[in-house]
């Protein structure tokens, strides 16, 4: 997946991939119109994890079908389960719920570390070696999301004790889970192929997605636009956002299109403010460019250091 189809347009492949990472990039003001606010709730974001995991599911199902794909072996059966865990249920949920209570443009600083987190657990779990400057950059990194995290509990009077510490560790927590998910669905990728990877995983959580969903079913009127919101998180975000962006990398080449990723957090706070009328920030803004660039210094030395060894699969949020 790392070798770039040789008679496939450049151009389409980092279209692919800009197509891909703003499908995600909005997963952010999506989950907060689909859950609400702690002042004004909506959604439960545990209703959320689960309907958009029946929507993906459901979908995943018929194209499973339509095109005849093989099972799963039994050796691939728990590397999709971690992914599972990691991209169907804790990514949306920890999201869900830190959501409530910061916006959607404070919640892409804290993710912007992803791509750092998903190289670090794929080294770890794959066994390669990334270079002494990768951690230091991965080091570099953590400190400005905590830095910006401590700026934001103390500058809005909360303090360490008041509370505004939990939905950073929510999203701490997300980026973890998510980071985890993609490093173990990346070990199988070469062997299923990127789409039916994320559709076996949709797949594998209906049977606990759809009682689940169920029983949290929302029992108050909800907004129209939340529903809407949840139907862009379980087609676009679980699922078919997939399809274009390991379809770019898979065109152009991992090393370079991957590159768009650098682009997520800044299009999740530039759509967060026509969606929910948030207001740009200056300090979240410089934050986000500060640790994007420790994204791009890192990946510069992501690479294992024999070149022996096999390349890490780069993937993006959900």
């Amino acid at each position: 997946m790392n070798t770039p189809h040789r008679d496939a347009p450049m151009w389409l492949a980092w279209l692919l991939g800009f197509v891909g990472v703003t499908v995600f990039a909005l997963t952010l003001p999506m989950t907060r119109i689909a859950t609400g606010t702690a002042e004004a709730p909506q959604l439960s974001p545990w209703f959320v994890t689960w309907a958009r995991c029946v929507i993906a599911g459901t979908a995943s199902a018929l194209y499973l079908w339509l095109s005849r794909s093989p099972k799963p072996k039994r050796e691939h059966l728990k590397p999709l389960g971690l992914t599972l865990l990691g991209n169907a249920v804790g990514y949306p949920l920890l999201l869900g719920w830190a959501l409530r209570e910061v916006t959607a443009g404070h919640a892409a600083v804290i993710t912007a570390l992803m791509p750092l987190a998903t190289a670090a657990l794929a080294a770890w779990l794959l066994h390669q070696r990334a270079r002494l400057g990768f951690w230091v950059f991965a080091v570099i990194g953590a400190a400005l999301v905590m830095g910006f995290s401590l700026w934001r509990i103390y500058s809005t009077g909360q303090g360490w004790h008041g509370g505004g510490w939990w939905p950073d560790l929510l999203l701490l927590g997300a980026v973890l889970a998510s980071a985890m998910g993609y490093a173990t669905g990346a070990s199988v990728t070469a062997a299923l192929g990127a789409e039916r990877v994320i559709s076996w995983v949709c797949v594998m959580a209906l049977p606990l997605c759809l009682p689940l969903a169920w029983w949290t079913w929302p029992s108050h009127a909800i907004d129209t636009a939340s529903w809407w919101a949840l139907a862009y998180t379980g087609m676009f975000s679980m699922w078919m956002g997939f399809f274009a962006w390991y379809r770019g990398l898979a065109m152009g080449g991992a090393l370079h299109i991957s590159q768009v990723q650098l682009l997520q957090p800044f299009i999740s706070i530039a759509a967060a403010i026509p969606l929910l009328g948030e207001t740009l920030d200056p300090v979240a803004l410089g934050f986000a460019a500060a640790v994007v660039v420790t994204v791009f210094l890192g990946r510069r030395f992501a690479r294992p250091v024999s070149s022996t060894q096999p390349r890490r699969v780069m993937s993006s949020s959900s």
